[in-house]
């Protein structure tokens, strides 16, 4: 099923979008509109069951991130596409390896973005107040945890999962490489634009999707999931370890090679710049650089 967040005659509500894509119909749980995703996760984890209504034309509607604001920071995981590995390495923003030899991770590199820097599809985006010069798209499948769980072995872990959405990880270079970390270059307000749709795991292999993204209509990345270093599974386990991971939870897996600074020179994104990721039955999500 394809659930989407809809704004729509002055209210917010949650939805199932039709096979067609031109119409929603919206969900309640006891004759109640649900307004918000995270209820609908937390219900469905529960064993409770919803119904649909009538239908409205999409159109009309506007389609905000089908989780606007997570209850915590997105987790996300650098790294973890073997090409991109070597990508960033070679570009000399990696701060943690120091040779060719370190570019592949033996372990699963994390960092998380703030609730507040996810935004839907077709919002204007960039750092506030144009105060980067080196602002980089990467392309993601996310994944939106449905089950709590500590301690998740890999076997068990997709009985976990809800399902999975299309997320852009934008970050400011420069300020990843002058703070020497991660958080402060990707966690700024409209850095993780999310959407359109939040697709079901019964719905998805997600170890085979095509992950791609293109600037101005040139395809810049295009890749696949059988070529993540670690696994759904593997990230799953790696961060319950130490947390309990909760209904609505969301993942980013790791972006493929492709990236601006692969290029020689590198190709940051510009004012007016359109960015588009499209992940295979996901749908595609669109944005353009304020």
């Amino acid at each position: 099923m394809k659930l989407a967040t809809l704004s729509h005659r002055d209210e917010t509500f949650v939805a199932a979008i039709d096979s067609d894509a031109a119409t929603a119909r919206p969900i309640s749980i006891d004759g109640r509109p649900v307004s918000d995703m995270l209820e609908l996760i937390g219900h469905a984890a529960s064993g409770g069951s919803c119904s649909q209504g009538d239908p409205i034309p999409l159109g009309e509607a506007t389609v905000l991130a089908p989780i606007p604001r997570p209850r915590r920071n997105v987790m996300c995981v650098g790294k973890n596409y073997y090409e991109h590995a070597h990508e960033f390495t070679k570009s000399g923003f990696d701060s943690s390896a120091s040779s060719a030899s370190d570019a592949v991770p033996k372990a699963p590199i994390i960092f998380t973005k703030m609730p507040e820097s996810v935004v839907g599809p077709d919002t204007a985006i960039g750092y506030p107040g144009n105060q980067c010069e080196q602002l980089d798209y990467e392309a993601e499948l996310g994944v939106v945890i449905g089950k709590a769980g500590q301690s998740i072995k890999p076997e068990n872990a997709m009985d976990h999962v809800f399902g999975f959405v299309v997320i852009n990880d934008l970050t400011a270079r420069d300020l990843q490489a002058v703070h020497k970390q991660w958080f402060l270059g990707k966690s700024f307000e409209t850095s993780c634009p999310m959407g359109p749709w939040l697709v079901t795991a019964d719905e998805v292999d997600s170890g085979d999707l095509q992950v791609q993204c293109w600037v101005n209509g040139e395809l810049r990345q295009n890749s696949n999931t059988r070529d993540l270093i670690f696994d759904i599974p593997t990230l799953i386990a790696t961060l319950s370890r130490g947390m309990t991971l909760l209904p609505g939870d969301v993942i980013a897996t790791g972006t493929p090679v492709g990236v601006g600074i692969g290029f020689t020179p590198p190709k940051f994104l510009q004012p007016g710049d359109k960015v588009e990721v499209e992940i295979t039955g996901l749908g595609r999500l669109s944005n353009t650089i304020r």
